[in-house]
């Protein structure tokens, strides 16, 4: 008769075996124990050390950083699949070593420490770097729009907010005027000085409801003031440096008057400000490089009637994606065309791609000390001052143009400086070194985004507000080049030693 091998899933162990026996050699669990080792986070551990030292004591911050890479390594998200993880799944009690912390620490950690978490990516691609998976010869940029933690049906416009506000406010004090009524009535049966009761239950929605939409209209309207003043300091910057380079003199005076009023008329509006100077919504933390949405605004600095702004995530905005309305933010890389390592990221509320080119590029210089040789991008990342912005850096730039601006359409229309652009880059584009260059533009930057969309089902940010958001797409990114690393390399031991 044919005989099984033992199975006794009760039996307990003479000696507890140790927990790196638990997986596979070369497993990605291994590769991120050895990774926390490497990393500094000073940052987490001097926010940890501030604390009063009596009470509990905390978690390790690096197996609490590790947790968190392994997870989004392995597209887990939620904290409270994070936590469960810990019990069922042997790769996260590896790294827990046999403690459990509760979803709300894991989620307490990820928030207090996002910026700590977000200044790893440096630290990795420098490790990337050192192991020659990124060399700069060759990088893509693109972009893609990703859901917020926010619904599309919870943002207003400002137009809908006053009919709501007037609408709402009528329903109440018609409310009230039939409470009066009631209670005149049980006055004059049961007597003055009752007890009063409760508000009805449709009198508390319905001011709940009104006093919600007359904050957000009272922060869409500092907003558009705020979006007003920069569109006039904009103004006023362009027509001093016109004034500076005008070659007549009657023009240079105009110039300088038009500047002036736009000076004087974005004054008028700060000093009626009542936020003192507050940054616009989306640019705290170091986030002015960046574009940002602009609200939509009047010459007197008011939304215009269809501003929109969520009730759930105000930093987040309508936009398109693949002819569909979804609420989100617009997240931009720079892949290297060696091993996709991701060498610059960022994500702004700003659904337009061409502003982003020279900040991301800037960026890229900053985390990598030097400029690309070539670079790609599509359509979307096209102007004359994108072309000129890499001409001007010695970076050889093949960015697309839209469908319409073919050979036959650039011939007909008026030579200005943005077709002369459009006409070099076409000539450029077409040529056959042009056409096999901007063809590895999909092999480089695409499957990035699908890596991180699908095979990591990264789809929804978990944080809501653009700082927060900022840092999660941080550790997204991260965490695509820790598995870069991982699949290169193997271990950390096959880094060649740092030059000293």
């Amino acid at each position: 008769m044919k005989q099984y091998r033992a199975w006794t899933p009760e039996q307990a162990y003479l000696l507890p075996p140790s927990p790196l026996e638990w997986l596979p050699e070369g497993h990605l669990a291994y590769f991120v124990l050895e990774l926390v080792r490497e990393l500094d986070l000073k940052g987490i551990e001097s926010a940890l050390q501030e604390k009063d030292a009596r009470g509990t004591r905390p978690y390790s911050p690096r197996m609490m950083t590790a947790l968190l890479l392994y997870a989004y390594c392995v597209g887990v998200f939620s904290s409270r699949k994070i936590e469960r993880a810990t019990y069922e799944d042997v790769a996260f009690r590896v790294l827990a070593g046999g403690e459990h912390p509760h979803f709300t620490t894991v989620n307490e950690f990820r928030l207090v420490h996002r910026a700590a978490l977000a200044s790893q990516f440096l630290q990795v691609l420098r490790l990337c770097r050192r192991a020659g998976l990124a060399s700069l010869g060759h990088v893509s940029l693109d972009g893609s729009k990703v859901q917020a933690n926010a619904s599309k049906h919870k943002a207003m416009s400002y137009e809908r907010m006053k009919e709501e506000e007037k609408r709402l406010a009528a329903e109440i004090e018609a409310i009230l005027f039939r409470a009066d009524e009631v209670d005149g009535h049980e006055d004059e049966r049961y007597g003055r000085g009752q007890k009063a009761e409760q508000l009805p239950e449709e009198m508390q929605r319905r001011d709940a409801r009104l006093t919600k939409i007359r904050a957000a209209k009272a922060e869409l309207e500092s907003e558009a003031k705020r979006a007003r003043v920069e569109e006039l300091l904009d103004q006023a910057k362009a027509q001093r440096e016109h004034a500076e380079t005008a070659l007549d003199e009657v023009e240079r005076k105009r110039a300088a008057a038009r500047a002036g009023k736009a000076e004087e008329e974005a004054r008028s509006l700060s000093d009626d400000d009542d936020d003192d100077g507050a940054p616009p919504s989306g640019e705290g933390n170091g986030g002015s490089e960046l574009p940002h949405h602009r609200v939509p605004t009047t010459p007197a600095g008011e939304p215009t009637s269809k501003a929109q702004r969520n009730f759930t995530d105000a930093d987040s905005r309508i936009m398109v994606k693949n002819g569909t309305f979804v609420q989100g933010f617009n997240a931009h890389v720079i892949v290297d065309g060696d091993h996709q390592i991701i060498v610059a990221e960022a994500v702004t509320n700003q659904p337009p791609d061409c502003e982003h080119l020279a900040p991301m590029v800037d960026r890229m210089v900053a985390n990598c000390g030097e400029a690309p040789q070539t670079m790609t991008a599509d359509a979307g990342y096209f102007s004359a001052q994108n072309a000129a912005y890499c001409e001007q850096n010695d970076i050889d730039a093949y960015i697309a143009l839209r469908k319409s601006d073919d050979a036959n359409a650039l011939g007909r229309l008026p030579a200005t400086r943005a077709q002369d652009a459009r006409q070099v880059m076409y000539a450029k584009l077409t040529t056959e070194e042009g056409r096999a260059t901007y063809a590895r533009r999909k092999a480089i930057v695409e499957p990035v985004f699908g890596q991180i969309k699908e095979a990591r089902r990264f789809r929804r940010f978990s944080l809501r507000g653009i700082d927060k958001v900022r840092a999660e797409w941080s550790i997204v990114c991260l965490c695509h080049n820790v598995l870069k690393l991982f699949r290169a390399i193997g271990s950390l031991t096959q880094l060649p030693a740092v030059a000293s």
